[in-house]
């Protein structure tokens, strides 16, 4: 069976849900009311199932988006003129994943033809591919350790998620990661 495109009308009702469902997902959590979707979505409950028949799908429908969103951004940061900027704001994004976004990629079910599992090696490489451009771009211009291995700093940038009690706190730990990474050219004598 050959995927038709969508109708501009099913284009758009596909994503006023997905819209409603990642805020509702933000403000309540994954196990919202699917029914609160649909109301802020301005569509019916049939509307909604016809495009997400299951509330896993719509968590999939969500995650892969927030996934595909930090893959552009590594994209786009590949531009900036500075490296070390580069890496340190995809880090800070990803940061903000793992504290925010844990519960949708937690949520998800592995199923019989094991699409959780599949999903998931597609999304960490889309990160992984992210975070090693921008890495090895600020590594090739010098403006972090060379033998930074991305495994260690992804580790790093997770574990700051997961342990960071609130965005600043977040930031500040980055920022000592980041003063322990980058090298800094001399400044002149260091005996002066």
């Amino acid at each position: 069976m050959v995927d038709r495109p969508r109708r501009a009308d099913a284009r758009r009702n596909y994503e006023l849900v997905l819209s409603a469902a990642r805020e509702v997902f933000d403000e309540l959590g994954v196990t919202a009311p699917l029914d609160e979707i649909a109301r802020r979505a301005g569509v019916g409950n049939a509307t909604m199932y016809r495009h997400f028949p299951t509330r896993g799908d719509m968590v999939v429908a969500v995650y892969a988006e927030e996934v595909t969103a930090l893959g552009e951004l590594g994209r786009t940061l590949l531009a900036d003129p500075s490296p070390a900027d580069a890496l340190f704001a995809w880090l800070r994004a990803f940061i903000a994943h793992i504290s925010t976004k844990s519960e949708l990629a937690l949520s998800i079910s592995e199923d019989e033809a094991g699409q959780r599992s599949a999903l998931y090696r597609e999304w960490h490489e889309t990160m992984h591919t992210a975070a090693a451009d921008l890495l090895h771009r600020a590594q090739n211009a010098g403006a972090v350790e060379a033998d930074l291995d991305l495994a260690d700093l992804l580790a790093s940038a997770n574990g700051i998620g997961r342990a960071a009690s609130d965005a600043a706190q977040a930031d500040r730990l980055l920022a000592i990661v980041r003063n322990g990474l980058t090298r800094t050219p001399p400044t002149g004598d260091s005996r002066k």
